[in-house]
């Protein structure tokens, strides 16, 4: 871990320089903050918008960024944030700010120029972390040490910051599997588990959002287990069985843990308002492993291609595979090539068979009996079986 962010690639981009510059940032009146300062520290790449924090009220910032010609978005201006482009660079510039009232998921919010009062109203030390536009760090409530200790810790009560936004209780159990190793603060998880019960409020996208982040981490498994032990997630010990077995795979897919996780998808979609393409990637997934866990390795490609890979660890995980019966099914799997199907409908309909629901039946009858055969029957063996 290096302190060192005055040679970090994002600090030194022109594009980020010249937006410094139009606001004050040489005199330390706009500082980047949180991950990506976070991350610079930790030798981690960044890709998502810097954030910046700024002593200039909203409409200054817009007017300074107009002045350069810096593009820019409203895109939160109640509570002080504009976003400003300028080339492939995104930065979300907010005001210098304390809370004045929340109610857990909005808050009434005052600008103003106190750093140290900016930092306290954050989330966790590790993202109270400023950077200025020549590299000096500011810490003020020991972001760094914590960082060396693998501590994702609350600014100050966890239990008044949870209160504040009760999305935190999600976003500690992220940060402490990307950024902890997954070892929980005491007391943070402490404040966690009382909050579950009044968390009602939050909107779906929002946990969703954070859900789908976590799941496309390294390791969860252990973090999984504990919110639900807390009841903060719905997971069988079935599940979680099966998500530890994944992760020891080298499993990471979010869609794959999805599929791990429940057999009603459609419901988990509605509780998170999940994408479609989630969903339908995790279904995707789901059918393959339930193909591959009684050995149809050639329909299972046939039918989902590359996801087939990801349902052979679905199906691993969930029926607990010895090494032999994964190493073989993957040997399998891997050398399994897939020509296409040889019959159309119109080959059907030129034998007198009407369109419509008798020939779609059986064309995939047909085309049941040629997966079977492992894609050995051609079309004029295929033809020879046709029920008129």
């Amino acid at each position: 871990m290096s302190d060192n962010l005055a040679s970090a690639e994002w600090l030194n981009r022109p594009e980020t320089q010249a937006i410094f510059a139009a606001l004050d940032g040489q005199k330390r009146r706009t500082r980047a903050v949180g991950g990506v300062v976070r991350d610079t520290i930790m030798g981690r790449a960044h890709s998502g918008d810097i954030d910046m924090a700024t002593e200039l009220l909203p409409d200054e910032v817009i007017a300074r960024a107009k002045a350069a010609g810096i593009a820019f978005y409203p895109t939160g201006i109640d509570h002080g944030t504009v976003t400003l482009k300028l080339g492939d660079t995104l930065a979300e510039v907010t005001t210098l700010r304390r809370d004045v009232e929340t109610d857990g998921r909005h808050a009434v919010v005052a600008f103003g120029t106190d750093w140290a009062e900016d930092a306290k109203r954050r989330d966790f030390t590790l993202n109270a972390l400023y950077c200025a536009a020549d590299g000096t760090l500011y810490d003020p409530l020991g972001g760094v040490e914590d960082m060396r200790s693998g501590i994702v810790r609350f600014i100050g009560d966890a239990s008044q910051r949870i209160a504040e936004d009760g999305l935190r209780v999600y976003r500690f159990f992220r940060l402490t599997a990307s950024h902890g190793e997954q070892r929980l603060d005491p007391d943070g998880l402490t404040a966690c588990a009382t909050a579950v019960g009044q968390l009602d409020h939050l909107s779906r996208e929002r946990i969703g959002s954070e859900v789908m982040r976590m799941l496309a981490l390294p390791k969860v498994a252990l973090s999984l287990a504990v919110m639900s032990e807390i009841r903060l997630l719905p997971l069988s010990d079935a599940a979680l069985r099966a998500l530890v077995a994944y992760e020891s795979l080298g499993g990471q897919q979010a869609a794959t843990r999805l599929a791990l996780m429940t057999d009603d998808l459609d419901s988990l979609q509605a509780a998170w308002r999940l994408s479609n393409e989630a969903i339908t990637s995790a279904k995707s997934i789901a059918r393959a492993a339930a193909m591959l866990e009684q050995d149809k390795i050639a329909e299972a490609a046939y039918r989902h291609g590359e996801t087939a890979v990801e349902g052979l660890a679905a199906a691993a995980s969930l029926g607990h595979w010895g090494l032999a019966r994964l190493s073989e099914a993957a040997r399998v799997l891997a050398k399994t090539i897939v020509p296409p199907f040889p019959l159309s409908g119109h080959d059907l309909a030129g034998l007198g068979i009407q369109p419509g629901p008798a020939l779609g039946r059986e064309l995939g009858r047909l085309e049941q009996l040629w997966i079977d055969s492992g894609f050995a029957l051609g079309k004029i063996e295929l033809l020879t079986q046709i029920r008129v």
